[in-house]
């Protein structure tokens, strides 16, 4: 995972500290790009373990269109709980839960998790409901019938629903692209959390172009990730300079059920990771 451990790097030196929305400060920079060739293995971070059952269930969870965090907790998937959390604390029904409080009701509750479990109109809202349209449906159409089209792109930034939602959306638009029988895919993420967020953001949109191409009959071709504010914030950064210390080991191969030809049909079974051996995990608190 060179191209990722260059951006750390390249952000540690050259990055300029600001102070950002959560205050707690970064070091930043505006305009970076990296590429992932998928025939090289899955770019999956190998200096530190990620935890792929997390950004599988979200994958499914976005193209499923759900936008209500129940189906995560009930995987035991806990990437989206402080936002609604922080809300519910403004309530008139908060009684000073704690977070797996809180979880544990949205389990348990479905009224309750329906009332504060829902984050507004985010990322699966947008990707099959834009104003009436489903953008994942025309781009699987467009890739089968018209692959030389420029026009294959989904956007999750709607502007007449940003106030509505929890967190605006960080990766806001995909374009896919074929040449020589390859699909490939270049992501824009306006605002990228090194370390925390973009080892999520590699691995999903990765794993998402891996699964388009196989129920469009592609092959996996390059994932292309293009970075607006790329930053580190400042309480990660003895966790990045840690990783930098590392050995970045071989990628790890993903194999997809070959029987899926519906790209709704996935589930959690269909996806096996091979040979990921990583460093240990490294933990560091998400600003919210």
């Amino acid at each position: 995972m060179k191209p990722y451990l260059d951006l750390c790097r390249h952000v540690m030196e050259h990055g300029t500290f600001k102070m950002d929305r959560t205050q707690t400060g970064t070091k930043s920079v505006f305009g970076y790009q990296m590429r992932f060739d998928l025939s090289e293995g899955f770019p999956l971070l190998t200096t530190k373990k990620v935890h792929l059952k997390s950004i599988i269930h979200e994958l499914l969870w976005f193209i499923k269109g759900d936008t209500n965090i129940k189906y995560l907790v009930d995987h035991d998937v806990r990437i989206w709980n402080e936002w609604p959390y922080e809300a519910f604390k403004k309530s008139s029904d908060y009684k000073n839960e704690t977070m797996d409080e809180y979880v544990e009701k949205i389990k348990q509750d479905p009224e309750f998790a329906k009332k504060h479990g829902d984050l507004g109109p985010v990322y699966g809202a947008q990707w099959r409901n834009f104003n009436g349209v489903d953008q994942l449906e025309f781009i699987l159409n467009e890739i089968k019938h018209n692959p030389n089209s420029r026009r294959m792109i989904l956007s999750a930034w709607n502007p007449a629903e940003i106030a509505h939602m929890a967190l605006p959306p960080c990766h806001t638009l995909i374009q896919f692209y074929v040449a020589d029988h390859k699909l490939s895919l270049q992501l824009y993420q306006r605002s990228a959390d090194i370390f925390l967020g973009v080892p999520f953001n590699i691995a999903s949109y990765a794993l998402l172009l891996l699964m388009v191409a196989q129920v469009t009959g592609y092959e996996a071709g390059e994932f292309v990730h293009t970075l607006g504010d790329a930053h580190i914030y400042q309480n990660h950064f003895e966790q990045i300079e840690l990783q930098l210390k590392r050995d970045s080991r071989p990628r790890p191969k993903m194999n997809l059920n070959p029987n899926i030809t519906s790209l709704y049909d996935f589930r959690y079974e269909d996806f096996e990771l091979i040979d990921y051996h990583p460093h240990p995990a490294i933990k560091g608190k998400v600003a919210v």
